[in-house]
């Protein structure tokens, strides 16, 4: 639930030239946590011996993220609602007080304005995402989603110890290379919220996917000439999660939860976030029966080929939504005549 109302909500509350990276802080907040977790359970393993962790060490580790939880909960409790959801609710007052304390009171009234307009139009049922206009946006929201995951980033968070032990390295320095993947992860990410206002989604997401096919070229090689020894498998994994921070980890989210119209955000989102992670499930399911069955170097070009793909859906479906509010975006979907989409996506 939170990773569909996080970026969400940010998206509805964020003025528009600095949307794009306050949304990537989502992503940033993800990768700071699992580098942390990565710190956590290595010091509850070193606690105690081996059975020890078997019979009690996982379930402090469980339990660790009982601290996290309980400030995001308190937390919770000061945070305003969102104004566009107040303006639906016709609660008008509310909603200019928050967007003034947000970008001011000039720049609260263009945007109480664009939101009136939005919602004076025509109401959209949950149906309406499949039909000619929004199912573009419902296509690129859905698929952008899947793509991100079945490019294989989460087969790296997850194995990187039995990835970097397949190359000979023990457990120990397999356990150090994967809190650097970690560090990489979150260093990457904060590029991304730099720059993302800057250069535009788009951009990034192209440059981010070709950059994942060649590293995922490159480790496939690596696997498959048997060329594993050294520091080749680790730089390409390293690179790859440099492309990914930097493009497809944050920007999923930031063009997610910018592109559909208010009126059916939570919703379209919901659809978009679901596909998300039961590529999770599926590509960290997989995983294991891929390296068994047709080995390391296919395994991995595989992966190569989803983020071929992604570079070509991005470079054909998905519009650029720097600097424009939510409601210039939702002008994309809304056909210019009865059953005539409009067509000018950039």
């Amino acid at each position: 639930i939170a990773s569909m109302l996080a970026p969400m909500y940010i998206s509805e509350i964020a003025p528009a030239q600095i949307r794009g990276r306050l949304i990537s802080i989502y992503q940033l907040g993800i990768v700071i946590g699992i580098l942390l977790i990565y710190f956590v359970n290595a010091a509850i393993a070193g606690m105690y011996d081996e059975a020890w962790n078997v019979e009690e060490g996982w379930r402090w580790m469980f339990g660790s993220g009982l601290l996290p939880s309980l400030v995001f909960i308190g937390l919770l409790l000061i945070v305003p609602e969102s104004p566009r959801w107040l303006a639906q609710e016709n609660r008008w007052t509310e909603a200019a007080d928050i967007l003034t304390k947000v970008g001011g009171k000039e720049q609260a009234q263009v945007e109480l304005a664009t939101i009136r307009e939005s919602l004076n139009m025509q109401q959209i049922s949950f149906s309406r995402l499949v039909k000619p206009g929004l199912r573009t946006a419902l296509i690129i929201g859905v698929v952008l989603s899947i793509l991100s995951q079945v490019t294989g980033i989460n087969v790296i968070m997850y194995y990187a110890p039995e990835i970097f032990k397949a190359t000979g390295d023990g457990s120990s320095s397999a356990l150090m290379q994967t809190v650097l993947v970690g560090g990489i992860n979150t260093l990457m990410t904060i590029v991304a919220i730099k720059y993302v206002d800057k250069l535009g989604r788009k951009k990034l997401l192209l440059v981010g996917a070709a950059g994942m096919a060649v590293c995922l070229a490159l480790v496939g090689f690596a696997f498959y000439t048997n060329n594993t020894q050294g520091y080749w498998v680790l730089a390409g994994i390293l690179a790859y999660i440099s492309f990914f921070a930097i493009s497809l980890g944050p920007l999923t989210f930031v063009v997610v939860a910018e592109i559909f119209p208010t009126h059916i955000r939570g919703r379209a989102m919901s659809v978009a976030i679901f596909f998300l992670w039961l590529s999770v499930y599926v590509v960290s399911q997989t995983f294991p029966m891929l390296l068994e069955s047709i080995g390391s170097a296919y395994t991995f070009w595989i992966y190569m080929v989803m983020s071929v793909i992604a570079f070509f859906f991005v470079w054909a479906m998905v519009p650029e939504t720097k600097g424009k509010t939510l409601e210039e975006i939702e002008q994309l979907w809304i056909p210019a005549k009865p059953e005539t989409v409009l067509q000018e996506q950039y």
